[in-house]
């Protein structure tokens, strides 16, 4: 099922909404957005973000509610085609993010980095003081481990990055946590665009090594991904993934129901 929307189409994959965009239209209607002074949040959604939505509604109106939607799987991309409303292309975070940041620094927007392992942020800030010295980057900030983060740390977060002055928020808690903590807080964040990446913190800074070009495409990063992390992996790519292929039947079963009628 495909829907349109002021921010382009949408295609329905297992009840969550994704729009239809190559990277580069991406990018190009984010600046559309910060040019009007709109306020927008982008999720990158893998496989296991949409098992988490359809086990749970608060992430499903996360996703639901959220600007942009964006296809982080292979798996997804090969549903909609299953489904006839075959999605343009897969953009992951770890892709997108340099990305982003790189039109940033042309574009002169500030950025600010949160999340991560202790010390990455950190990290990375002097990667880009290197790679891009012109990067206008107002802060970062290392939370906590925490499930979910106290009253106070959250206000702690929003006052942090509100008194950067930051455009772009770029989140790293991992999917959908990192969603779900923009979704909640969007409303009280002064920035432009608040994105949730990853892992792609580690990922720009080489902790984390990307499968080759024949494995992406192949899609086999999933396993390429596991063999570098296989306890923190297991639970997301061998029990919760294999879930998704009822919904998509579902989906689609459902849709040939409804052309009959």
């Amino acid at each position: 099922m495909e829907t349109h929307s002021a921010l382009g189409d949408k295609v329905l994959i297992a009840g969550v909404h994704f729009n239809n965009l190559t990277r580069q239209e991406l990018l190009n209607v984010l600046h559309q957005q910060i040019d009007k002074g709109e306020k927008r949040q982008v999720c990158f959604v893998p496989t296991n973000s949409i098992i988490a939505a359809y086990q749970q509604p608060v992430v499903n109106a996360v996703y639901n509610k959220a600007d942009f939607v964006i296809c982080d799987g292979v798996p997804i991309r090969w549903a909609s085609k299953f489904l006839r409303t075959p999605l343009q292309e897969r953009i992951t975070g770890f892709d997108f993010f340099p990305m982003f940041v790189e039109a940033c620094t042309q574009k002169k927007y500030s950025v600010f980095f949160l999340g991560a392992a202790p010390g990455v942020a950190e990290r990375l800030s002097l990667h880009y003081s290197i790679l891009q010295p012109k990067l206008s980057l107002r802060g970062y900030y290392c939370p906590p481990m925490a499930k979910t983060f106290s009253k106070e740390e959250n206000e702690k977060m929003v006052n942090m990055i509100n008194q950067s002055g930051a455009d772009i928020l770029f989140v790293s808690l991992t999917a959908p946590k990192q969603d779900i903590w923009i979704h909640q807080h969007l409303d009280q964040l002064n920035v432009k665009i608040a994105m949730g990446v990853g892992a792609a913190f580690n990922s720009e800074l080489g902790n984390i090594k990307r499968a080759p070009q024949w494995v992406q495409s192949a899609g086999l990063e999933w396993f390429y991904r596991f063999l570098q992390e296989p306890s923190r992996l297991f639970k997301r790519y061998f029990i919760e993934a294999p879930l998704f292929v009822p919904l998509v039947l579902k989906q689609y079963f459902k849709q040939m129901q409804q052309q009959k009628e």
